[in-house]
């Protein structure tokens, strides 16, 4: 692993623990081995740093996912869909200082004043919004969901799973404990009528 990618990780875990005010450069540092010189020739501040971190993360996400849509095949749309949310429990599960990043409430306030974190997070969202919103429109061409809207039945989809996500998060639920009851509302949601008795029977 190369320094600035050591950096990127060692940083992720102290701004997900402590938040954006309590990480501070000599305890990222201290864990890294790197000079703070060091640290500022590969990012040019700390907000810089945090930036890179949110880019990080949307890269990493995007990798995950397009490496399992690339080994995975779906017969429908709506099993694309129950697929792609079953694998993001995974995926947060499997990264929990990138999730729990994003689970902070910092960053949103950060972005309120700051267009160019506003534009990172959501282009972060925007990419996970993307593959639910593909999922359901190869359902809407195969018959397998039923939606007039794809975008916004995607973000209420993603709303859903992402709250299920925090829950396993903050350790307030297991999100394993939820998960039938997720995929039945899913389905419920994206069904045509005639379908929602046979794939919820």
């Amino acid at each position: 692993m190369s320094k600035r990618n050591a950096i990127l990780v060692a940083a992720t875990s102290l701004f997900s623990k402590n938040g954006f005010q309590g990480t501070s450069m000599a305890e990222l540092s201290r864990l890294t081995g790197a000079a703070r010189g060091t640290i500022f020739h590969h990012f040019k501040n700390k907000e810089d740093l945090f930036l890179n971190i949110l880019k990080n993360v949307r890269d990493n996400i995007l990798s995950a996912f397009g490496e399992h849509k690339e080994t995975t095949c779906y017969e429908n749309g709506m099993k694309m869909v129950e697929g792609m949310v079953t694998f993001y429990l995974h995926l947060a599960g499997e990264n929990e200082d990138q999730f729990l990043l994003l689970h902070r409430h910092y960053p949103y306030q950060m972005a309120e004043t700051n267009p160019i974190f506003r534009t990172y997070l959501e282009s972060v969202y925007n990419c996970l919004l993307d593959i639910f919103e593909e999922g359901i429109a190869i359902g809407l061409t195969d018959g397998s969901v039923k939606v007039t809207s794809p975008r916004n039945t995607a973000m209420v989809l993603f709303a859903m799973v992402d709250g299920v996500a925090r829950f396993n998060t903050y350790n307030l639920y297991q999100a394993g404990s939820l998960y039938q009851d997720l995929i039945s509302s899913c389905r419920n949601i994206l069904a045509p009528e005639n379908q929602a008795c046979e794939i919820n029977g």
